[in-house]
């Protein structure tokens, strides 16, 4: 092998390892997936929901009723949701999210980020 061709080989390896962060960023956020959660019939469908962080949940009520997806530790509140009304939160951590309904205390979920 020559030294020109170790000295462009070299540089092409250089422009790969700076290049590298920026596109796993650009591939994390390229990753990042939307879910939906109904909220009908005084229940969240689905209940129970597996998601990276970074997701995004899309919570709908199709119910006559307001509603909320408010979760227990406080990581995050739609508000109040009125029929045909949407609600959308980040998961910004991994773990376990436990959430209900303030208004109908009966009306639970769990987002499980990963």
């Amino acid at each position: 092998m020559t030294d020109f061709t170790r000295r462009q080989g070299l540089k092409l390896g250089l422009a790969a390892l700076i290049g590298a962060p920026a596109l796993l960023a650009s591939a994390r956020t390229a990753q990042a997936a939307t879910h939906q959660v109904a909220i009908k019939g005084f229940k969240f469908s689905p209940a129970a929901l597996n998601v990276a962080v970074g997701d995004t949940v899309v919570f709908t009520n199709q119910d006559g009723a307001p509603h909320t997806a408010t979760a227990l530790d406080g990581s995050f509140d739609t508000g109040r949701l009125n029929r045909g009304q949407s609600g959308s939160v980040t998961v910004t951590t991994a773990g376990e999210i436990d959430y209900r309904c303030n208004f109908h205390a009966t009306m639970k979920g769990r987002i499980t980020a990963g």
